[in-house]
């Protein structure tokens, strides 16, 4: 059994890939079983390992690595499994922007990389034409984007631009893009104690910028998750900054021309753009399912790093080819040429190499503390806060999390 988060267009992938895995051999049936979004799956899981009905394989986001990483006795650590199994198994031949996030520190895989992401930009240049903006030309930086969006609005547009998943985007990715940290210990990446820092005057600037374009539809908050989506493949508003994964549903549902950017950034800072973050999850196999469920588990993982399947899930999907030689061979079979713009991903991921502030983060509860900075946010776009205040609050709600979850995790 293998438990999954994807719907749409990305759920008929994970669909495709299972049967294409059972077709392959004979010895092993995957079993892809959807089970809502990244939290409910997670959490379906979690009740099910205490009811002892867990399933062998469960897709986790990344923000909960470190959640997973506490739960030592129910998981089995990949790098452990692929080594029981005999199964050739070599984190070098992964992009070391993706293993940085989901190992531990002697860099042992925790969890298979599988469905990896980055906030790029998408732009209807259709609407561009019609307001008089270059349809080849991108905004690459925040007044950039301010001024498309004034413009889009004053043609017509409901909305200049909008984004999904409000905290990866303006406040994680935002950060890393600019190389501010998030929180201090690296992340969280060197210890539990890490203390929340986003409300720094970087943030605080960009947020409450955000607020005052709202006030004109210049840009326009829509919802949590991936809510915005839809406002852009109807036209509604020009720009759209979310996940690279949406590009297959993106293409499948709009009826106009998408150009694709790097997210922008502020051109006044030093050092930036740095290097987007990734997002999207991996795959973590849980203890206590019979010994020939494992091996089958290993020569599906074996499977999934073959080239030309991570290819594929690349090119059909819009998450980044998690190996070396499926961005090579991508690249051989000339798909960036017939595609422009659909190698923007793994640029922005890899335009500077990770720093301390740029590499992730691994912090204890922080799909709880993601709820908490969104809340804050749409008080800050709604103006019931200034910015300031719903980032400080967000941090202080934030901190406290962390501290439930340091003093629940003694053994870390």
């Amino acid at each position: 059994m293998w438990w999954h988060a994807m719907s749409g267009e990305l759920g008929k992938q994970v669909e495709k890939l299972a049967a294409d895995f059972n077709a392959s051999q004979s010895d092993y049936r995957i079993v892809p079983s959807y089970k809502g979004n990244y939290t409910e799956t997670v959490t379906a899981a979690i009740f099910a390992f205490r009811s002892r009905s867990q399933p062998a394989i469960v897709q986790v986001n990344e923000i909960a690595t470190a959640t997973m990483t506490a739960a030592k006795g129910a998981i089995y650590p990949v790098y452990e499994l692929m080594r029981d199994e005999q199964e050739s198994f070599s984190p070098g031949d992964y992009l070391p922007e993706v293993t940085g996030y989901y190992a531990d520190v002697d860099g042992n895989l925790l969890s298979f990389p599988f469905n990896t992401s980055t906030p790029i930009l998408y732009y209807n240049k259709d609407l561009f034409r019609s307001a008089g903006l270059d349809p080849n030309m991108p905004p690459k930086t925040w007044p950039e984007v301010g001024l498309a969006a004034k413009r889009l609005r004053e043609r017509g547009a409901a909305c200049g631009f909008t984004t999904s998943w409000p905290s990866w985007i303006n406040v994680e990715n935002f950060s890393a893009f600019h190389n501010l940290p998030i929180a201090s210990r690296a992340n969280g990446f060197g210890g539990i104690d890490a203390v929340l820092t986003f409300n720094n005057p970087l943030v605080v600037r960009q947020i409450a910028q955000l607020a005052s374009w709202q006030a004109t539809k210049v840009f326009d908050y829509s919802g949590r998750g991936q809510s915005a989506e839809p406002r852009f493949q109807k036209g509604e508003c020009g720009i759209f900054i979310g996940s690279s994964a949406t590009r297959a549903d993106i293409q499948a549902n709009s009826r106009f021309e998408v150009g694709y950017g790097m997210m922008p950034y502020w051109p006044d800072v030093k050092g930036a753009p740095q290097n987007s973050t990734i997002g999207g999850a991996t795959l973590w196999v849980l203890r206590d399912r019979p010994r020939a469920e494992y091996r089958g588990v290993a020569k599906f993982f074996a499977y999934l790093s073959r080239p030309g399947v991570q290819a594929a899930w690349h090119q059909n999907t819009g998450y980044l080819p998690v190996t070396r030689a499926a961005f090579e061979l991508t690249r051989a079979q000339g798909f960036y040429d017939r595609n422009p713009g659909t190698a923007i991903s793994i640029e922005q991921v890899t335009l500077n190499p990770p720093t301390e502030n740029s590499r992730g983060l691994r912090l204890g509860s922080f799909v709880l503390i993601r709820d908490a900075i969104e809340d804050e946010l749409e008080l800050a776009f709604s103006g019931r806060k200034s910015a300031r205040e719903a980032l400080d609050a967000a941090v202080e709600r934030g901190n406290k999390l962390l501290r439930q979850f340091e003093r629940a995790s003694p053994e870390q």
